[in-house]
């Protein structure tokens, strides 16, 4: 379907046409004319579909129509917000969307678009909400800063797009977008794109949406025609660098985007690769925004090869001529694994991503099958094939589910696969040697001390139960204080 047939306006049009798009994709086809209409979505569709543009050209529509309507025209002087407010999980989507309302938006005249975002001075950023402003993007905690110290105007908001709903849920943020849409007026069409509304995410769907039409264009489940999908197993942590060794050096690699666990896994990485002559760098949430936008920037313009990046930089890069993509180190949640390989093969082109998986890796591989019912090739770089047998994966059946009886979690202290079962670390939350948690010192027990719920015993008494006791919980000694 052509975008001329959309119903959208000459100005955007041409736009898109400046752009080199010709005929809109499946997402775009479907929710760009009822948001035209002013109809509440709910929009589930894949990476690199073009679901962008499905809301920020209604958006950009009816700012032009705005501007023709002279009972909404703005005097100047006075702060009237943004008419239309995206919320997006990160900082790098954040700026993706805004550079899509500029390009977007290249014809429509003093068209004024603002980002509000963490790791960014807050004085630029107050200088843009209390100025005109057509279309605000905005994190939703950077955004609650301002809401609570008033610089932030959102009662002339018409339209509230939350992009990636579910991964901002994941975060942490579903009180603060309820905050935030309580200071929005109810008479807004919302427009909610996530990659599922089970659970939570539905149940905010039902609080800020009204009679919202569902759109349903792609799921985790759909193949990835032009990616190729790759597992290799290593035996152990050297092997699985001299996998990432021997990847990085192929001739069809133009540029590469290596994903990592942890932060301090991906400045590691990048420090190795750069020793051994990469054109590479690190991206993960512990980065100045500054520093994060010079290696984005850098990225597409090609200075860099290879990008180590943790898993906030699964959403948001755009970068056509990524070739390939790395799991050094497994996501933490099956779905971010297909927002990681939809970092390659954009823009019609093809990709390839590869999966680098020790034995105790299995039971994420096994999730993996499982959430996108697909079965991930197993292949071997000869010369580095490995020791060990593979383990034994169960394959996934394409109604979901797996051909035999999945594999319970470990207890603590139990083992996977012939090796001590460990949990995974967590961004954000690994441990640091300046931190008094991270010394095994804040743990030692002075000899003096009793260990156990009670303190010492008094003389001729019992020992004094904690605060909080039940009553009748039966005294144990305290140990630490006598011989065993």
């Amino acid at each position: 379907m052509s975008f001329d047939s959309l119903g959208l306006h000459e100005a955007l049009t041409r736009a898109v046409t400046d752009s080199g798009y010709d005929a809109a994709t499946d997402v775009q086809a479907q929710a760009i004319p009822p948001a035209l209409e002013g109809r509440d979505l709910m929009v589930s569709s894949s990476t690199g579909s073009g679901k962008t543009a499905s809301f920020i050209l209604p958006a950009l529509q009816r700012i032009l129509a705005a501007r023709g309507d002279n009972t909404k025209r703005r005097e100047k002087g006075v702060v009237y917000g943004p008419r239309i407010l995206v919320l997006t999980p990160t900082r790098e989507l954040a700026i993706q969307v805004a550079k899509a309302a500029t390009t977007y938006g290249r014809h429509v005249q003093g068209l004024r678009v603002a980002t509000v975002v963490g790791g960014v001075p807050y004085p630029a950023q107050i200088k843009a909400l209390r100025g005109p402003l057509d279309i605000l993007i905005s994190t939703p905690g950077r955004l609650l800063d301002h809401l609570q110290t008033g610089k932030a105007v959102l009662d002339h908001v018409e339209v509230l797009v939350l992009d990636e709903a579910d991964r901002m849920l994941d975060m942490g943020f579903i009180d603060d977008i309820q905050t935030i849409a309580d200071h929005v007026p109810a008479a807004r069409q919302t427009l909610m794109y996530s990659a599922t509304f089970a659970g939570h995410v539905g149940r905010l769907a039902q609080n800020l949406l009204k009679d919202a039409r569902r759109i349903d264009v792609a799921s985790h489940t759909d193949t990835h025609e032009n990616i190729e999908q790759r597992l290799h197993w290593a035996d152990n942590a050297h092997h699985k660098n001299a996998l990432l060794d021997h990847i990085l050096t192929e001739r069809d690699m133009e540029q590469a985007v290596v994903f990592t666990s942890t932060q301090r896994d991906a400045d590691w990485l990048a420090d190795r690769l750069a020793d051994m002559g990469h054109a590479v760098a690190s991206l993960h949430g512990g980065m100045p925004q500054g520093r994060r936008n010079r290696v984005l920037q850098g990225l597409r313009m090609k200075q860099l090869r290879v990008l180590v990046a943790t898993d906030v930089a699964a959403r948001g890069i755009d970068v056509p001529t990524i070739s390939h993509v790395i799991n050094y180190g497994l996501p933490m949640k099956a779905e971010d694994y297909v927002h990681r390989i939809g970092r390659t093969g954009r823009a019609g082109r093809n990709g390839l991503a590869v999966t680098l998986a020790e034995r105790m890796d299995a039971g994420m591989i096994r999730r993996i099958q499982h959430f996108t019912t697909q079965n991930i090739p197993v292949a071997t770089v000869a010369g580095l094939e490995p020791k060990s047998p593979a383990p034994k994966l169960f394959a996934a059946r394409p109604e979901g589910g797996f051909g035999g009886k999945p594999a319970g979690r470990p207890a603590p202290g139990g083992k996977r696969f012939g090796k001590p079962f460990a949990p995974r670390r967590e961004e954000g939350f690994e441990p640091r040697r300046d931190n008094v948690f991270a010394s095994r010192d804040a743990f030692e027990r002075k000899p003096s001390e009793p260990r156990g719920a009670f303190a010492p015993r008094p003389a001729g008494g019992k020992p004094a139960p904690r605060h909080g006791a039940k009553p009748g919980f039966k005294a144990q000694r305290p140990r630490g204080t006598f011989d065993r």
